[in-house]
């Protein structure tokens, strides 16, 4: 599957700056996203592994899951996909989950304290069955796989630098992989952007030392020379964690999709979009370029919907 470029759009002024998006969310498979390059990434790396069985993992609202599982089902590969507790010690159902299940994998639930073990005992049954499974992130403890996802947006680096200079990119971090793969690329072609991820659950320090190993194994595996730039990465809007949110969030969120027709979600971009935009009231950003990198989550925004209260006249 070939990912084609996805456009770069003016969204107008931001107090004296100009705001550019990234559709990342347009990418043309199971509703885009950053995961959807991710689940490339991951698949290409599995096959030159002659691997037979692909092995998720994700809270029922990952984008990486279903991206996982709707690439593989249409390969005809078997999928599995561990699935965690949210982080209230519960279970929701949400369009990606559906969708995962649309798609026949397989899902193996788990509480968060017994994630390797279930991430083990799925490897084990596999084994048992001849197969050769592939776990995304490596071992039960996940490590050993940095290095492939890293690959997804170095690459997608050299589309925003075809379309010329930014000052800042803004964009939602979680895993670290999306942010790992702009900072790899950025050093790659010598970019001057100030690349700042608005983490959606960790800590600032935390979230750095994954995107930092990343980086580092990235390079190691490629025999590049280590990359020094500095990890930006604002805990400011994390709020009470993963997919959780406020408010002023859900405001963000109506806002651009009745104004400008524009889906962010909960959990990652309108997050993401809202602490940017604190950001730049923050630090009294003037006369700069900034983008923001649309990472997709499209099914989300369904979930959302029923967030919003609605008006006697937008009923029907």
């Amino acid at each position: 599957m070939e990912i084609r470029k996805t456009p770069i759009d003016y969204i107008g002024k931001v107090g004296k700056n100009d705001l550019y998006i990234k559709r990342d969310d347009l990418i043309p498979f199971s509703f885009g996203g950053n995961k959807v390059r991710i689940a490339k990434e991951l698949l290409e790396d599995m096959k030159t592994q002659k691997c037979d069985i692909m092995i998720g993992y994700g809270n029922s609202r990952s984008n990486l899951s279903r991206a996982i599982a709707n690439m593989t089902a249409s390969e005809g590969i078997e999928c599995h996909i561990v699935s965690s507790l949210g982080t209230d010690d519960e279970r929701v159902t949400t369009a990606n989950s559906h969708m995962v299940s649309l798609c026949n994998a397989t899902f193996h639930f788990c509480e968060n304290r017994n994630v390797a073990e279930t991430v083990e005992r799925v490897l084990e049954q596999c084994k048992e069955k001849g197969k050769k499974p592939y776990y995304i992130y490596g071992n039960k403890y996940g490590e050993g796989n940095e290095a492939v996802p890293v690959g997804a947006y170095r690459k997608a680096y050299k589309e925003i630098e075809e379309e010329g200079q930014f000052d800042y990119i803004f964009l939602a971090t979680g895993t670290g992989m999306t942010q790992s793969g702009l900072i790899v690329g950025k050093n790659e072609m010598q970019g001057k952007e100030k690349i700042i991820g608005i983490s959606i659950a960790r800590e600032s320090e935390n979230e750095k030392k994954i995107i930092k190993k990343m980086i580092d194994v990235y390079c190691e595996k490629n025999a590049i020379e280590k990359i020094t730039d500095e990890i930006n990465v604002i805990d400011d809007y994390v709020m009470e964690g993963y997919g959780k949110h406020n408010q002023n969030v859900l405001e963000i969120i109506r806002e651009m999709f009745v104004k400008k027709g524009i889906p962010l979600d909960m959990t990652y971009t309108g997050k993401a979009y809202y602490g940017m935009i604190e950001y730049i009231k923050k630090h009294q950003l003037e006369n700069k370029k900034i983008l923001f990198l649309h990472t997709g989550g499209t099914p989300l925004f369904f979930d959302v919907l029923g967030k919003f209260q609605l008006s006697e006249n937008e009923c029907f």
